[in-house]
């Protein structure tokens, strides 16, 4: 994901994601029940692994060559360290510094709207869809700057297997999370909460959207997203939420946060686009976090973050300048 800084009073959601130094914060949860029987999910016997463990414990996982870029992955400090997740402030450090108070157990994740089998999925439920053991994507994420970052996850569409999405179902909305006596942010007005992200169906159904649990072997950290978050590789971070709770299949195009709050600078799609400049700023280039030095030039931004091969036929006859 790219950075680009920001004045504190003056953040942008399209700096979204990791850059400097932070010490996880272990909490000491209780993991919970491994052995619910699952087959009114639909849940193959091979997928009843463990339960989540808890936040800094290890998660398994294995790289899956299909969707693992080359380069080099970017340090877990600085994934941790430099993060957008405004329901803990605006500063790139107060995720770090406040979300460790979150309260990730239980955790439910209700699914509905334009669905077969709507239902509320906790946590074990979630992990036993898809072996994470055989799931580790190295992929680059980016904002205004951008990182490597090997995730511990599956594809979405495992979940919205379990739920049958209807004839009538075209696109996905996303709702995170809201404690408010956890989340300083949330006092801010900078957009309406809760925060609201939406993808088409097809992008949600798209082998590298994926369902994260974890990152460098471990739990995902609170300021990353825990217990669960989206990633779509190919769109700007602001468009992978963060802590979800609520997943809602829909016919019409939903409004999202970043849409209501200023839609003529972030538009439903948020493709990564090289040629498609922010109002207030080029797109053309980036720079990664912990390699580039100040004085390096930038690199060059790839279309669709670098996955054309793999989502360019999603968008085959848009116009991208105008389907931002």
């Amino acid at each position: 994901m790219r950075f680009r800084v920001r004045p504190r009073h003056d953040p942008l959601p399209s700096e979204i994601t990791p850059l400097a130094v932070y010490q996880q914060r272990r909490q000491l949860l209780q993991a919970a029940l491994a052995g619910a029987a699952l087959g009114a999910a639909g849940l193959a016997p091979a997928a009843r692994a463990q339960p989540v463990p808890p936040v800094g414990q290890a998660l398994p996982g294995k790289p899956n060559p299909a969707f693992s870029v080359l380069d080099r992955p970017t340090s877990r400090r600085d994934i941790t360290t430099y993060n957008n997740f405004y329901e803990f402030g605006t500063d790139k450090g107060d995720p770090a510094r406040h979300a460790g108070r979150m309260e990730i157990r239980p955790w439910t994740v209700r699914i509905e709207g334009e669905v077969l089998k709507p239902r509320d999925f906790d946590l074990d439920d979630l992990l036993r869809l898809a072996p994470l053991e055989e799931r580790v994507y190295r992929l680059r994420c980016v904002e205004a700057w951008s990182m490597v970052i090997p995730w511990i996850g599956y594809p979405l569409n495992h979940l919205l297997r379990a739920v049958q999405p209807t004839g009538n179902a075209k696109y996905v909305t996303f709702e995170t999370a809201m404690q408010p006596e956890t989340m300083p942010g949330l006092r801010s007005r900078i957009i309406a909460w809760p925060y609201l992200e939406a993808l088409r169906l097809d992008e949600a159904q798209h082998p590298l959207t994926l369902l994260a649990f974890g990152l460098y072997g471990e739990v995902l950290p609170n300021q990353n997203g825990a217990p669960l978050r989206l990633v779509v590789p190919w769109k700007y971070g602001f468009k992978s939420g963060k802590s979800l709770v609520r997943i809602r299949l829909t016919e019409q195009q939903p409004v999202t946060s970043w849409m209501r709050a200023a839609s003529n600078e972030y538009g439903f799609y948020a493709n990564v686009n090289p040629d498609v400049d922010h109002p207030r700023w080029s797109q053309a280039t980036e720079r990664r976090i912990g390699e580039d030095g100040f004085f390096r030039p930038p690199r060059r931004t790839l279309m669709f973050n670098g996955y054309a091969d793999q989502v360019a036929s999603l968008y085959q006859g848009m116009d991208l300048r105008a389907n931002y």
